[in-house]
């Protein structure tokens, strides 16, 4: 089985190197696995370090010429992920999330589940580091999605740390082309996960430990614009989602 570990950065420079031995230290001695890093457009050092990473380990860099957001990274990464292994993980590029999770991830995808996502609300997770503001706002519109979505399984809707099947990913893709993730912003994480319900993909969380104090950069999340771009993804949700055009012969 091959995991492939799909990250997409924008000027990670800083967290990006100690991240990449983290992902080697807990995957090399039990894993066949790749890293794919989609370089959004990134003004720092983050391309090189992903190629110089390339010498010791199977770490791939895909470019942006042009920071597009985070959905757009998502887009061109998972497209790529899904297609060369078994298992597609995605995390955050800021080293905050612990890829030793991600063999517990593995395991419950094995049980039968389509989806594993890390989750903030499961007995035994914590968020350390994380300013008061950030976690109450975090929290609150965490619980309005929780309880107008009802997604069996999920409760952490916009954690980006979460184990794929790889079939089920494609299976979306092919059913709705780039459609299948539109959001450009953070809120792509929660339109994800409402587009694998519509193909009615099975989920699964595992407790995460959070640790927002071994991040080095500055967050790229305006909060109160993710909070209402939640709710346009959440609305948009409960819409017939099209599928790809056909070319006119």
């Amino acid at each position: 089985m091959r995991i492939v570990v799909m990250m997409p950065a924008y000027n990670e420079e800083r967290d990006l190197p100690g991240l990449l031995e983290r992902i080697r230290t807990a995957l090399a001695p039990w894993a066949d696995y790749q890293v794919i890093v989609v370089d959004d457009g990134s003004k720092d050092r983050t391309a090189e370090i992903v190629r110089q990473a390339g010498e010791v380990m199977p770490a791939e860099l895909i470019q942006h010429e042009r920071n597009q957001g985070l959905g757009a990274a998502m887009r061109t990464g998972l497209k790529a992920a899904a297609s060369r292994g078994e298992v597609v993980v995605t995390l955050d590029a800021d080293n905050s999330q612990d890829p030793e999770l991600i063999r517990t991830m593995v395991e419950r995808l094995q049980q039968g589940y389509d989806v594993v996502i890390a989750s903030r609300f499961q007995p035994g997770a914590q968020e350390i580091g994380v300013p008061p503001f950030r976690v109450f706002l975090s929290h609150l519109s965490s619980a309005g999605i929780r309880t107008l979505v009802r997604y069996p399984g999920a409760r952490d809707y916009t954690c980006g740390f979460r184990a794929y099947d790889a079939g089920t990913l494609r299976k979306l893709i092919d059913a709705y082309g780039d459609n299948f993730l539109r959001e450009n912003g953070f809120s792509c994480m929660l339109e994800l996960l409402l587009n694998l319900r519509r193909i009615r993909a099975r989920v699964a969380e595992v407790p995460l430990v959070l640790r927002y104090d071994l991040k080095e950069g500055a967050s790229k999340m305006r909060v109160l614009r993710t909070m209402w771009r939640y709710v346009v993804t959440m609305t948009r949700g409960f819409l017939p989602l099209r599928p790809p055009a056909t070319p006119r012969g």
